[in-house]
């Protein structure tokens, strides 16, 4: 009688790589990383299934330091490579690691368009708001004024929001956290892995050498449990130190806006309870907390799964016109044909 030999359990060391870490010390990306590398075993990942695929920039380092597989690709067209992969062997777990600068600039048509179409790939994209592998030029999503190499002046355009650039493309999932956020981040991981489509997560995350204490605001804890906004599906939004702050939607002003429970009459019942299914919800709560008093959201903002992603749709498609007896050649002379 062959003995049953139980599977090994993965640890965080079967998911780091002998690489060394090439980030600055300090870096917001080590904390991702290692986030990364805990959360995996406890997704029930395999190193063999897992794919890592990257463009240029600090965060595209990332495949070298997981020990699973992974691609290093060109500017801004890890989407492409990330697609081709997913089609060719759905049954993978593709992750796609890109910047605001690689993801959102020369790489936004290809972001758009993976989005749009609802690849089953896991993005994480790091905001820190400046090009950091390329020594600190403003990115799409810097703040008006920024003074950097390419904007000596101050850049005068303004700040691109991933969440809303994210939503307008037409993605089904959306999420934010930040790196500091290490008890956070596995869940929104996790969420994003469990989501059957494109999922799209915003991770702000902090450059200490080009655009330090870009998040500061919202992250030193004296103030984070005032400027973040923690979502749960089905819970009210409510934050604050005592918790005793929340998000209402005025009907007069179309606007959301912050209260305090207990002061004119607001009550616990007043405040909005958080629908991640519903788009305009995302569309609003994604906006708020940059420079208007309010708090920035954090977690799923919008999670509504197609019937069936992309990928698997090529491939039902390909499987159909194998069985249907049409050929290529079929295909090329149908319709209207000419002899040159």
């Amino acid at each position: 009688m062959n003995e049953i030999i139980p599977e090994k359990k993965l640890t965080i060391k079967d998911f780091t790589s002998d690489q060394e870490v090439r980030w600055c010390p300090g870096c917001g990306d080590y904390a991702i990383l290692k986030c990364m590398q805990r959360t995996l075993p406890e997704l029930g990942a395999t190193k063999e299934n897992t794919v890592f695929v990257s463009g240029i920039g600090c965060s595209s380092r990332f495949p070298y330091y997981m020990d699973t597989y992974g691609f290093h690709t060109i500017h801004g067209r890890a989407p492409a490579v990330a697609t081709g992969l997913k089609i060719t062997n759905p049954e993978l777990d593709v992750w796609m690691i890109t910047g605001d600068g690689d993801g959102l600039s020369i790489g936004g048509n290809h972001m758009l368009h993976v989005l749009r179409r609802n690849v089953d790939i896991n993005i994480l994209l790091f905001n820190n708001k400046i090009y950091g592998l390329t020594k600190g030029q403003y990115s799409p999503t810097s703040e008006p004024g920024m003074k950097t190499p390419s904007t000596p002046m101050g850049s005068i355009d303004p700040a691109l929001n991933p969440i809303s650039f994210a939503l307008g493309s037409g993605a089904r999932f959306v999420a934010r956290t930040v790196d500091t956020a290490q008890k956070h981040m596995p869940g929104v991981f996790a969420a994003a892995k469990n989501f059957k489509g494109a999922a799209f997560v915003e991770i702000l995350q902090n450059c200490l050498v080009y655009n330090d204490d870009a998040w500061s605001d919202l992250t030193e804890k004296s103030v984070v449990k005032d400027r973040q906004l923690l979502l749960e599906h089905g819970a009210p939004m409510i934050y604050g130190k005592e918790g005793d702050k929340g998000i209402i939607f005025n009907p007069k002003t179309m606007h959301l806006e912050a209260v305090t429970i207990g002061e004119n009459g607001v009550t616990e019942a007043d405040i909005l309870v958080h629908d991640s299914g519903n788009l305009m919800m995302a569309r609003m709560i994604c906006e708020v907390g940059f420079g208007d008093g309010m708090p920035v959201a954090m977690g799923v903002l919008y999670d509504n799964p197609a019937d069936v992603s992309y990928d698997i749709a090529v491939n039902d498609q390909v499987a159909a016109v194998a069985n249907s007896g049409v050929t290529l050649k079929d295909i090329m002379h149908r319709g209207q044909t000419w002899t040159v």
